[in-house]
């Protein structure tokens, strides 16, 4: 390969070089700038490439005759191999014990900043608010979260995470009659619940929707069902829609269709079909994924499209990294429910292969994705990484796609989240809260920061589902790769021949 390298690249480098010295020296006259420009340049062109493209070259003692040079470690971006068990759990508890402790379960007096212990004493004319913490408890991200909370603790054991969650829900719960009374009265009062009595999008309903009704699954007590009927009416009956019954906005323009709103619905009308009974949710949920996959899939890069605006003559087509993964995880969600008689249920099963195998084709060699999947000068981004894994990670533990061909990719993936994860417990890397953008310079630039909600409940999902793919699988390394088996490997050799 090196060989190849030099022989075909060297006659360019050098000329490209040459004829750069000359100009330096057309433009500065004296012969030893010439050579020191010349020497830089020959550098630059020739010498640098050749490191940054053969950067593994390993100056280790020994031959090719007695050493096995083919075993050598390579010096990987981020950490190569299969995770460990006890690894992911100390990475999710570092989140856990960050996000406990900045984002307290209280409620306070706005005025004065005492703390409510009686409910039955507040009034509509006390200003009450959540304690301020590092995060909001009542966002989408933050639903995301509460799911992630309630996965760790039935993966691990650690009833922690999902006292986490349930501690915020009996907040939620226990307010809500309070509030709902004032508010009938006086709509526009700010109080804390206020995207939970009256909705204005559907990011205020779905995802903290579905993280309401996976806790009653899970054994929640509270007084929930109320809170989300109103979440599922509103998803239902009063969020915008195409003739067709696209859920749709009319933000930035008339009649647009954003990739992140099928997370924001059809998640929540999966589980309301399953906890309800009624086949009218799972019926739209699938005629959601299906219409937003008609107008936005891209079948030859098997990736979707951010943005789609009804009436427009051409779509720009950018595949931005976190809206692909709302996507993702929505089919994941769905099939996790959707009755395995529904005629849709094929579709949305060859659908999901289809954008698994898109995805896995532009994961980059440091296991993260680009901000902007198929564009490599991108930014790597941790929010798009994380909800990738975890939905790989799910389709490989529910047979969906093969272990062999996708374990080493979410393996990968895992271990380069797990470098985005601070001593702190914090999630570095996530591009913060995106709307839609036809031209590069708007995703190119998004910023990222620790405090950008949408990495945290990704991530817990991810290490969660990560769990349970190395208990349910077969790993092993195998001449320096990862390789995933049907059956244990009990041979400890670096190189090994399957039986």
């Amino acid at each position: 390969m090196w060989f190849i390298y030099f022989g075909v690249n060297f006659h360019t480098l050098l000329t490209n070089s040459l004829i750069m010295c000359n100009l330096t020296f057309v433009i500065y006259g004296k012969s030893h700038h010439k050579l020191s420009i010349c020497g830089l340049l020959l550098f630059l062109f020739f010498i640098m490439p050749l490191h940054v493209v053969y950067g593994q070259y390993t100056n280790k003692a020994g031959t090719d005759s007695d050493t096995p040079l083919h075993l050598l470690k390579p010096e990987y971006a981020v950490p190569y191999g299969i995770p460990e068990k006890q690894q992911i759990i100390g990475s999710l508890e570092r989140v856990y014990q960050y996000l406990n402790k900045s984002t307290p379960a209280e409620l306070i007096n706005a005025e004065n900043g005492k703390s409510i212990l009686d409910l039955n004493k507040i009034s509509e004319k006390d200003q009450i608010k959540f304690k301020q913490g590092d995060f909001r408890l009542i966002s989408y991200e933050w639903g995301v979260t509460y799911a992630g909370m309630l996965l760790a603790s039935e993966v691990t054991g650690d009833q922690r995470f999902k006292k986490y969650t349930e501690e915020r829900f009996q907040l939620i719960a226990d307010l809500y009659p309070f509030v709902k009374n004032f508010a009938k009265g006086n709509p526009e009062l700010m109080q804390p619940l206020r995207s939970v009595i009256q909705p204005h999008a559907l990011d205020d309903a779905g995802a903290m929707c579905a993280a309401m009704i996976k806790a009653k699954h899970h054994g929640f007590s509270g007084e929930l069902d109320e809170l989300i009927s109103n979440y599922m009416n509103y998803i239902s009956t009063k969020q915008y829609r195409l003739s067709d019954g696209t859920l749709a906005r009319n933000r930035p323009m008339k009649n647009s269709l954003w990739l992140d709103d099928l997370f924001m619905s059809v998640p929540a009308l999966a589980h309301m079909g399953n906890y309800s009974g009624e086949q009218k949710y799972f019926d739209d949920a699938v005629k959601q994924v299906l219409q937003f996959s008609e107008r936005m899939f891209n079948s030859n890069k098997n990736l979707f499209m951010h943005a789609w605006i009804e009436g427009m003559d051409e779509h720009p087509e950018f595949y931005w990294g976190r809206a692909n993964g709302w996507a993702v995880m929505t089919m994941v969600e769905l099939l996790e429910v959707l009755p395995k008689n529904h005629k849709g249920r094929t579709a949305i099963l060859e659908l999901l292969r289809n954008h698994i195998q898109g995805l896995a084709s532009y994961q980059s060699p440091s296991g993260f994705w680009h901000q902007l999947i198929d564009k490599n000068d991108s930014y790597l981004e941790t929010s798009a990484t994380a909800i990738f894994t975890f939905a790989i990670a799910r389709s490989i533990n529910r047979g969906y796609i093969d272990a062999k061909a996708y374990g080493p990719v979410v393996c990968l993936a895992w271990n380069a989240i797990s470098t985005a994860i601070n001593d702190k417990g914090q999630i570095e890397g996530t591009c913060v809260g995106t709307g839609m953008g036809f031209d590069p310079a708007f995703y190119y630039h998004r910023p990222v920061n620790v405090y950008a909600a949408h990495g945290y409940g990704p991530v817990l999902l991810a290490g969660a589902e990560m769990i349970s793919l190395l208990e349910k699988n077969y790993p092993k390394m195998n001449d320096s790769a990862i390789m995933f088996y049907t059956h244990p490997i009990t041979t400890d050799a670096p190189i090994f021949t399957e039986k």
